[in-house]
């Protein structure tokens, strides 16, 4: 019998396929019961499922005693599209999810077969939702390894003529031909006459909108537990996460001759930019509807979907948001008020179910998305679907997102800039008896100090596991991406006190505006953007800290989004190299460093050792230790709380009671430099790929 944890492994596998056929490269067959048989299958389910398990792998199923009855999920038709955003889909996944949970824990064999039960009767991405969330979320599943979501819905990343190639590659294999990896082409949603397009390098990125869907598996924002949700600051890092996302795009703009991202703020004007994303839904068999230029929002009055919301109803939200920013007071529903602060603001905006008063204060971010995901068919009356940026899994492929969030980020930033939130005072922002001598960056390479080097490199992804009723074996799909040469951060400390520790924070951001000129510092502290935040003990006296550029705090390992191919020999997923335990989530690795130019791209480069004493947690007593190193920056950790007592973001989250400039602000205990990022504007494949 195949263990509890390869079988719940495969029920990622495949997802549009039925559970009677085969799963994994192994065929591995689930022994089905009457009771996981759906109606199209109740009359010779049990007979298919007998004659695929004659000399393959089984995993018999429990009967289980109670069967969960999904009155609400089991509404979403199998072929219909997915999106948390919805609220009748948020109730949905509550529904599932809780089903999940409530399987008493190292009950094993019952959860998996209420997840079979589940997946058989279940909309597919519904499923694959509420099952990654339970997943993340169980005590007893930590050790069951998400799949990578590009695998498992390839057609979210790649456009319908990669799946014609596709089962023609898998065929032909089947035949002794060598597995050819099909080339995704830079430029299969648009070209340079669309000046946007320029960014699509970044807003495609596989691992960064990866990044994105798997952060809100780890921090939904509804769900009938409490607990799933109550996360500790989820609300605060909801702002910082997407406040740090903002600052790399207006970085990444900056280094296409672009301006920042235009706040989307008066919700009666037109969208200008027009976005195609031609991809085309394997679960529906229909297209993402495109969105052209110069729509408008509309009221939206989908009953089907949960949404009754009017443009009016959005500019009432606002102000309420923008009341309790200004008086720095949230209104309860009593009556009675309470204090706001940052994490409370963002709970209340995005709008989590953690908000004190979402009848008042709404679902603003939320609802955005909707808005902007149904300007094509805001009442239902063409039967269409959202479009990407309603979808949590791509919408940060769509231009619109980036102008939404930096309304969104607008509200946190007015808050930040407030009367309400006290400016830092120099004994916070000092370490008494600690200085930096030097911080430079040193290249692995060889190459000059304090120039970093960015370039293009091809990367294969085996999306086999997504292709339904196609021939088994891997099948590759090709993708470009930005990548950047290892380097190391070197800093030179004295310490004048006795033995301490201290954390690390380096900060990396344009050096100038998009008119060529000086930032003030107002400005320039929301485009620092975070790129590593380490603890180390320093000695008494002379220290010399390094820290490569791949141990950073923020990122996962390169091989979560493109795994390594290149060492499986004859069999190319072997399991000891596909068990790599990921923690899922975190930035990608290779998009840490932003693009820079051929000319090279100057930024300030900052260090800052601070006061430990001032940044430490103590974190509860009793948990498991990490099976793996965390992306922290931007995902926490797991079960525990935030490892830094600091505002997110600290020491740019808010303005400066007197620094003028970045110049202005530095204090013994930091270091300014100047450095390049040099993009080298060639391509290079991936050595990790597939040998065929």
């Amino acid at each position: 019998m195949a263990n509890i944890v390869t079988a719940l492994k495969l029920l990622f596998d495949r997802p549009n396929e039925p559970m009677v056929s085969p799963k994994g490269d192994n065929q591995v067959v689930f022994q089905l019961t009457e009771q996981h048989l759906d109606d199209k299958y109740k009359s010779n389910g049990i007979e298919i499922n007998n004659r695929f398990g004659k000399d393959k792998p089984i995993i018999p199923l429990k009967e289980l005693k109670t069967l969960p009855q999904f009155p609400k999920a089991k509404r979403l038709p199998s072929d219909a599209d997915f999106s948390i955003l919805l609220p009748a889909h948020q109730e949905m996944a509550d529904e599932v999810i809780d089903a999940l949970l409530a399987v008493p824990e190292n009950q094993l064999p019952e959860f998996l077969s209420t997840c079979v039960y589940a997946r058989v009767n279940l909309n597919p991405q519904l499923f694959n939702y509420c099952y990654s969330v339970a997943l993340l979320h169980r005590k007893d599943t930590k050790n069951v390894p998400l799949q990578n979501f590009a695998e498992t819905f390839p057609s979210k990343f790649v456009d319908s003529k990669f799946f014609s190639q596709a089962r023609e590659s898998a065929a032909l294999a089947k035949q002794g031909a060598p597995r050819v990896p099909i080339i995704i082409p830079r430029d299969f949603t648009a070209n340079d006459l669309d000046i946007e397009h320029r960014l699509a390098y970044w807003r495609e990125d596989i691992g960064i909108n990866l990044h994105h869907w798997h952060w809100h598996l780890v921090y939904p924002f509804s769900a009938t537990k409490r607990e799933i949700v109550a996360k500790d600051r989820r609300g605060e890092l909801f702002f910082y996460m997407h406040q740090q996302v903002i600052a790399r795009y207006n970085t990444e703009r900056l280094a296409n001759q672009l301006a920042r991202a235009k706040k989307f703020s008066d919700f009666t004007e037109p969208t200008p930019e027009p976005y195609y994303p031609k991809l085309d839904s394997l679960t529906s068999s229909r297209s993402y509807p495109p969105r052209q230029a110069n729509m408008r929002w509309s009221d939206l009055n989908r009953p089907v979907d949960g949404l009754v919301v009017t443009i009016a109803d959005m500019n009432r939200w606002k102000r309420n948001l923008e009341e309790a920013i200004a008086t720095g007071m949230v209104k309860l529903p009593n009556g009675s008020t309470q204090p706001l602060d940052i994490d409370t603001l963002g709970n209340m905006v995005e709008s989590s179910i953690l908000s004190p008063n979402r009848d008042y204060y709404g679902t603003l971010h939320n609802n955005g998305h909707s808005f902007a995901g149904y300007l094509h068919d805001p009442d239902h009356r063409y039967l269409e679907s959202f479009n990407v940026i309603a979808d949590e899994a791509v919408n940060m492929r769509d231009p619109f997102f980036y102008r939404w969030h930096a309304f969104i980020d607008d509200l946190f930033q007015k808050f930040k800039e407030s009367n309400n939130v006290r400016r830092y005072t120099r004994s916070e922002l000092s370490n008494p008896g600690v200085q930096i001598t030097n911080a430079k960056i040193v290249n692995s390479n060889g190459a000059a100090d304090n120039t970093l080097h960015t370039y293009w490199m091809q990367s294969d992804v085996d999306l086999s596991r997504g292709l339904d009723f196609s021939d088994r074996g891997p099948v590759y799909a090709r993708f470009t991406h930005l990548n950047y040469r290892p380097f190391r951060y070197v800093i030179d400390v004295d310490n004048t006190g006795s033995a301490r520790r201290t954390t690390v924070r380096i900060f990396i951001a344009p050096k100038f505006d998009e008119r060529g000129l000086p930032w003030i510092l107002s400005d320039q502290r929301k485009m620092f953007i975070e790129m590593d935040r380490f603890v180390v003990p320093l000695n008494a006296g002379k220290n010399v800290i390094t820290r490569e550029s791949t141990e950073s705090s923020l990122t996962i390992p390169f091989e979560q989004t493109f795994r390594d191919l290149s060492s499986q020999g004859s069999d190319p997923r072997r399991e000891d190299l596909a068990s790599f335990n990921f923690c899922g989530c975190g930035w990608p690795q290779h998009m840490l460093v932003p693009r820079g130019t051929e000319s090279g791209m100057l930024f300030d480069f900052f260090v800052m050792l601070s006061n430990y004493d001032l940044d430490a947690i103590t974190q509860p007593e009793g948990v498991a230790p990490l099976s793996c190193t965390e992306a922290s920056s931007f995902c926490g950790l797991k079960d525990r709380l935030y490892p830094d007592k600091r505002n997110m973001g600290f020491p740019f989250d808010r303005p400066s009671s007197s620094a003028a400039n970045i110049q202005d602000f530095i204090l013994p205990n930091m270091f300014l430099a100047d450095v390049s990022i040099r993009l080298q504007n060639t391509v290079e494949i991936n050595p990790r790929n597939a040998k065929n």
